[in-house]
């Protein structure tokens, strides 16, 4: 079992730090896409999409990169008492508080998916009935070697889009905050798991990919 969490541990951690560290880059694409508004305001007609564009990939920039940030414990936080602490006194209070942030990111993950689901056409309740028959139909058309997925399109409804001048569909960004938040409920359980082996003298901190990097950096 010890194992088979280790495992868990260690995927979710080398997943979510490649992720991230491909993320810290996209701030130069949003730089380039605010740059390029600036320009097109000043010397020719302003570009519809510049402000949308930006906006999704900051989405995506903060949730891709939230499970980075929770390796490094780079969230902010006040800190009174935290620093004085042992190891184990803090492993003991994270342990408990990460149990109320794993129940904040199962709403915003459920949210979510509803949301995401009514972006692609769905406006009842079962949105979990809604994917599996959508799962399905993507499946059906792939294995039967219909790349025009045309039972997925009778799946989907109406498609939402975005009620600005440029109207980009909204979906593409809603799956992007899916997966964001998914990764954070995943990373947030690695935490945990680690919180309480260090409670039951194991150190899986050590093993974590930003703890190898430093130490092959020494």
């Amino acid at each position: 079992m010890f194992a088979i969490v280790r495992s868990y541990v260690r995927l979710v951690d080398r997943v979510n730090y490649r992720i991230g560290r491909v993320m810290m880059y996209s701030i130069f694409f949003m730089v380039g896409v605010l740059a390029w508004s600036s320009i097109s305001k000043t010397l020719f007609l302003p570009s519809k999409w510049t402000l949308e564009v930006a906006q999704f990939s900051l989405v995506a920039y903060y949730l891709l990169g939230g499970p980075y940030s929770m390796q490094l414990k780079g969230h902010v936080r006040m800190d009174l008492f935290y620093g004085s602490w042992s190891p184990r006194t803090r492993a003991m209070v994270d342990s408990v508080t990460v149990t109320f942030l794993l129940f904040y990111l199962g709403v915003l993950l459920y949210g979510a998916l509803n949301s995401t689901a009514y972006s692609l056409g769905f406006f009842g309740n079962d949105f979990m009935a809604f994917y599996r028959k959508l799962f399905g139909a993507f499946f059906s058309d792939l294995f039967s070697g219909d790349f025009g997925f045309a039972t997925v399109h009778k799946t989907l409804g109406f498609l939402e889009r975005s009620p600005t001048a440029w109207r980009p569909y909204l979906w593409p960004v809603k799956v992007i905050a899916s997966v964001g938040i998914f990764l954070m409920l995943l990373q947030a359980f690695s935490e945990l798991i680690k919180d309480i082996a260090t409670l039951r003298g194991i150190d899986l901190r050590a093993e974590e990919p930003v703890a190898l990097l430093d130490a092959e950096d020494a």
